[in-house]
């Protein structure tokens, strides 16, 4: 990990995130969210970037993956993510130049935040999952249900067994299926550092069982729960890798008529689900050019 990234703790929205940042205090707020089975450590490449544009780039590890706390609340509906990040602005000092990139849940949350405070925001990258709306019935479409078996498994018991079971070898095969040309094997253990505990395990998969009503919502975030569906008012920079495994590059036709106006959709050649981390020779001067215009 680049020696240029500092280590920070933040209290926000009843929770005290651990986080990984990089650039000047005063810079802009550049916040990268990461997804699942995912942690702070593979925005490594992006922040130092960010960094050097003049950001003040925070990746922090989400909400009940280790370190950062398992929240009190049990909340993991995407709502409770969006009130994260709006808390997260607010404890970091941030002002309306703040920019967003999310990738997978972190894409999905995205479209939220950048919708519930669209003045806190400025421009927005999400990657590797399109608008909700732009997606529909492709999703049970039998190739994409393949890809996605693991959500059906998580709304099970078995789910923690089968995850934990031989040092999260699970995770080694989404990895391997969602990223097929890629080495992850420096990147794992900080992933598997962030599950291996059964409670940060357990809020992991907790993200799906609430995504599906499993675990039903909390009506006081009724509001960033609505925001969810709303199109972000901001220039959104759309990535998607050519060869994603988990959802399939067919999944981003059409996400431009679910983008607000002035948006961009680029698909990268040569990448699979974590494309921020397997090509970020093309991929950081994407988003980095995107968030500085």
């Amino acid at each position: 990990m680049p020696d240029a990234l500092d280590r920070i703790e933040i209290d926000a929205n009843g929770v005290r995130f651990h986080a990984l940042a990089a650039g000047p205090a005063d810079g802009p707020l550049a916040l990268c969210l990461h997804g699942f089975p995912d942690a702070a450590p593979t925005w490594r490449h992006l922040l130092p970037a960010l960094a050097d544009a003049g950001f003040r780039a925070v990746a922090p590890w989400m909400r009940g993956y280790a370190p950062t706390e398992v929240p009190a609340d049990g909340r993991y509906q995407m709502g409770a993510v969006v009130a994260d990040a709006e808390a997260l602005h607010e404890a970091l000092g941030a002002d309306s130049r703040a920019v967003l990139i999310g990738h997978d849940w972190g894409a999905v949350a995205a479209y939220g935040i950048a919708s519930f405070a669209a003045d806190r925001w400025r421009r927005l990258v999400t990657a590797a999952v399109p608008p909700a709306a732009s997606v529909g019935a492709g999703l049970l479409s039998y190739a994409q249900l393949k890809r996605s078996f693991y959500i059906w498994l998580f709304q099970t018991p078995l789910a923690e067994i089968a995850v934990s079971a031989d040092d999260l070898a699970f995770i080694d095969g989404l990895w391997a299926d969602w990223s097929p040309a890629y080495d992850a094997s420096g990147d794992l253990p900080a992933v598997k550092d962030a599950l291996r505990d059964p409670a940060n395990l357990a809020a992991a998969i907790g993200y799906y069982r609430a995504a599906l009503g499993t675990t039903p919502p909390d009506p006081a975030l009724d509001a960033e729960q609505a925001a969810l569906g709303a199109t972000p008012p901001q220039p959104t920079l759309y990535l998607h890798g050519a060869d994603d495994g988990c959802m399939g590059a067919e999944m981003a036709a059409g996400a431009d008529a679910f983008l607000s106006p002035g948006s961009r959709i680029e698909m990268v050649s040569g990448a699979g689900h974590f494309l921020h981390v397997e090509r970020p020779d093309v991929v950081n001067p994407m988003i980095v050019d995107w968030v500085s215009a």
